[in-house]
């Protein structure tokens, strides 16, 4: 979301443009051209509760929406306006029948502009780990801080963009460039989230894969991603269908335009892929000040605008509030419409059991101060107490410690110069092994690059509530080691043979409204390269020593290729964005206590040519941007494979202090697939039902006596009556547009899709043992390549599952299994708008390896394994 804070930019956010309506047809479609990308309509919004996991929660929102005025109702639809609140943007209440204002709030790593919060790692370095239980009680920890600090929707996980531009700017929010590994982990953290009964809002929903251009305002509109209907299913859908399936209770609408319509009012994606195809039960919620049109993004199935406001923050006006009041009422917005909105809000509180002692907001993102404004957009504000300083800490500090550590990743490690011991002479360079020199937290939402990287910068970032440096972890080790926190190479520096040089570079990148060092969120001034001169750092202290180990911050792939082959540099490590263990995280790895067992997440080119021309930032002055997705299927590893380019270190590559061998593999059939397509859907089950009578006008008329707070965002109208009674302008309805609700999609019938999806076809067996001298934890990646036989191309290699062993002793082994689904060996048919896969698996190879580019092991679907 963009920053609360940011005033001044928000104020440009004059949004122009609205969906483009086009023929009708079953999937999205990009032609020949960008100018034949469109999105085709679907209406009217499915309605929510037909699931049985579902109907209890949605038993109980009947029965209060049932007692609920027109007021109330878009009350809890409407945000309360900029700064109307403490946390980043928060609904009206229905206190009347026991609901609060609901409070959303960042960020995907921790409680945003808070206090006593934890810092975790970000998406990208959990993602780094493979490791699944750690992404589990990640989203534990967070789950619980967010109740501590009594927000109700956690404004994550991110599992798009997808890392389809490796300059993109929030592409370490997510876990990583390929869509099953976001998938788990997206779908792991609302496990663990929503366990503690905060509500995850999955984002973005879909295709916002740059930061530049992303938004409307008074001169541009925002970049349309014009995505084919194969490769939104089988790549940037993957994750959202997986996270859906895990229960997600909300999913936040993205910025940009899809195939020339805007996400927020977008049927086909909302109310056609969402809600029917994925049986989406929760709410959709926009990005902030994302939503363009009230009456158009109300009929395309929008459930929750944030934070309220219209095209202009702070002149108190809102494309809902009041204004959807005189829509139901003038009858152009369905009484089923808004009965459907407010009941799956209503439903997803009761699902997550926030009816029961869920806490108040008891902080302020606005201010640490411990009085303050109540509504600092206000121009009038009571004042009272907004900040409680509740520790909501925990012991989340193990966890964050142990993913940082787990996720720390091993390039290359000749004449095995680590771990290092705790005698040896060293001697430290760089920044990014130090502190901030201006402070802790000195920079709002992390908005420079000063000392180590924990994060990037953005609304997904949180306040550090401490911070141990390499520099500080380091000194409290070892007493043989001298620092030098500088970017350029000391040239006093007098090395003597046994020295070894451990330089610390880094690579930072945010969210568009913040620019740090020329870098509008995406990395277009740095590029790909190290900031603050860090290769010239590398190359001048290989040329003084001859033992030479670089730690990298980063945010996602960074080139190597001045430095990475030079005698000195005998090893590399990446330790990703760790959050506020970054020293001691490192150390753990450094010193050899732990044995590295991070992976990358992402491919390491060798050159950015590497990369297809189509992933390069797009920027133009005039006229929306047409970002068409040419290279369909094809990032990342997939492309590096496809067009056999030799990447400098290939997806899942990680090296450890010990080696590992794989034997005794084994395919089983689990459910046999005996025919093309799934077997047909489940039915759907009966939605709560509502009078359509329209309300009376004086549920939204101005209560007596009411003392008004100037820019809040009421539902309340001055002349009920009269909007009432004004029918006869009608309303210019989008082609396409009716109320007879579509045929159930084939490929629906459950949250995720057609249940039959997850039915485990292969169960794939192999004993990992530690063939080595220490101790240390292997990742067995899984990977498919599908047959010829489907009919289409398809990538080479999809990784599809993994494991991560326990900590194995020298010798000792441990057996672990990998399930392989119907979904993992489809493909989306675009003419049958459904899955398709092999019969009975046949023409399926399975690999399994320590990397895309490191098969140990192969399976044959229709026959046994072999070792490579």
């Amino acid at each position: 979301m963009a920053n609360v804070r940011s005033l001044c930019l928000a104020l440009l956010f004059f949004l122009v443009h609205c969906s483009l309506s086009s023929p009708p047809s079953p999937e999205l479609n990009v032609g020949d051209s960008a100018s034949d990308a469109y999105s085709p309509p679907y209406y009217p919004a499915p309605k929510g509760g037909w699931l049985p996991n579902w109907a209890e929660a949605y038993e109980k929102a009947h029965k209060i929406v049932s007692n609920m005025t027109l007021a109330e109702k878009v009350n809890l639809t409407t945000g309360t306006g900029y700064f109307m609140g403490p946390c980043a943007g928060q609904t009206g209440s229905a206190w009347r029948v026991g609901i609060p204002n609901l409070c959303l709030h960042d960020s995907p790593l921790g409680v945003r502009n808070s206090d006593h919060n934890t810092a975790f790692p970000a998406g990208i370095t959990v993602g780094a780990t493979f490791d699944k239980k750690l992404m589990y009680d990640r989203g534990v920890g967070l789950g619980e801080e967010a109740r501590g600090k009594g927000i109700n929707v956690l404004l994550g996980p991110t599992v798009g963009p997808i890392g389809r531009k490796p300059r993109g700017g929030r592409n370490w929010e997510g876990f990583g460039a390929d869509p099953s590994l976001q998938a788990i982990g997206g779908s792991l953290t609302i496990k663990g989230m929503q366990s503690t009964g905060a509500i995850a809002s999955l984002k973005h929903f879909i295709g916002n894969e740059q930061e530049m251009h992303r938004m409307s305002t008074v001169v541009t509109q925002g970049y349309s991603s014009n995505i084919d209907d194969r490769t939104l299913h089988e790549l940037y859908l993957w994750p959202f269908a997986e996270s859906v399936r895990a229960g997600a209770g909300s999913v936040m609408i993205a910025y940009n335009d899809v195939n020339r319509s805007a996400c927020s009012q977008n049927s086909k994606l909302i109310n056609g892929i969402l809600k029917d195809e994925l049986g989406f039960q929760g709410f959709v919620v926009t990005d902030w000040l994302a939503q363009i049109g009230g009456v158009s993004s109300a009929l395309a199935g929008l459930d929750m605008e944030m934070p309220g406001d219209g095209a202009v923050p702070l002149l108190g006006d809102s494309y809902w509030g009041s204004e959807l009041s005189r829509s139901v009422l003038n009858r152009t917005v369905p009484v089923d419409r808004l009965n459907d909105m407010v009941t799956r809000i209503v439903a997803t509180w009761y699902k997550m059991g926030q009816d029961k002692d869920y806490p108040l907001p008891n902080f302020s993102g606005n201010t640490l101060d411990e009085k303050g404004l109540l509504y600092p957009g206000a121009l009038f504000s009571p004042v009272g107490i907004v900040n409680q300083y509740v520790n909501v800490q925990g012991k989340h500090d193990i966890t964050a410690r142990a993913i940082a550590r787990d996720a720390i990743t091993l390039l290359k490690n000749e004449d095995s110069i680590l771990p290092l011991r705790r005698n040896d002479s060293l001697k430290i360079f760089g920044t990014d092994a130090g502190p901030n020199p201006d402070g802790l937290n000195s920079c709002t939402d992390r908005g420079c690059n000063r000392g180590v990287l924990t994060m990037g910068w953005g609304s997904g970032t949180s306040r550090l509530p401490y911070l141990i440096t390499p520099q500080e972890a380091i000194a409290n080790i070892s007493s043989n080691a001298e620092f030098h926190i500088t970017d350029t190479f000391p040239p006093n520096v007098s090395p003597s043979p046994q020295d070894t040089a451990v330089v610390f570079i880094n690579a930072d990148s945010g969210e568009n409204y913040i620019t740090v060092d020329g870098n509008p969120g995406d990395r277009t001034t740095a590029g790909l390269n190290a900031w603050h001169n860090g290769d010239d750092l590398v190359k001048a202290a290989a040329e003084k020593f001859s033992q030479v180990v670089v730690v990298v911050h980063t945010v996602g792939p960074i080139l190597m290729e001045k430095w990475i082959d030079l005698d000195s540099v005998k090893a590399v490590l990446v330790a990703h964005l760790p959050g506020q263990e970054a020293g001691w995280s490192l150390t753990d790895i450094l010193f050899g206590d732990y044995s590295p067992s991070g992976h990358m997440p992402y491919t390491i080119p060798r050159s950015e040519s590497d990369y297809p021309s189509s992933v390069g930032l797009l920027q133009q002055p005039f006229g929306q941007i047409q970002d068409t997705f040419t290279e369909g299927l094809y990032i990342d590893y997939r492309h590096f494979l496809k067009n056999n380019v030799t990447p400098r270190y290939p997806f899942g590559h990680g090296l450890s202090y010990t080696t590992f061998s794989f034997s005794a593999p084994s395919l089983s059939k689990v459910t046999p697939i005996d025919s093309v397509y799934p077997p047909a859907r489940p039915p759907k089950g009966s939605t709560p039902t509502y009078p359509t009578t329209i309300p009376a006008p004086s549920e939204v008329a101005w209560p007596k006596h009411f003392n008004r707070i100037w820019r809040y965002l009421y539902p309340y109208l001055d002349n009920p009556e009269g909007a009432a009674a004004n029918t006869t302008k009608k309303y210019p309805y989008p082609d396409g547009y009716t109320t007879v609700p579509k045929p159930a999609p084939r490929a629906g019938g459950a949250e995720g899709g057609n249940p039959a999806l997850w039915d485990v076809d292969f169960s794939v067996k192999v004993k990992v043992t530690n063939t080595g001298t220490r101790n240390g934890r292997a990742v067995v990646q899984l990977y498919v390549q599908l047959p010829t036989t489907l009919g289409v191309d398809t990538p080479s290699r999809q990784l599809r599952q993994f494991e991560k062993t326990k900590t194995l002793a020298p010798g000792e082994s441990e057996d672990l299994t990998l399930e392989i689904t119907r979904k993992d060996i489809s493909i989306w048919d675009v003419a049958m708008q459904d899955w398709k896969a092999p019969v009975n698996g046949e023409g399926v190879t399975i690999w399994l390896g320590q990397s895309v580019a490191d098969m140990r092991v192969r399976c044959e679907g229709g026959g046994g394994c072999s070792v490579a």
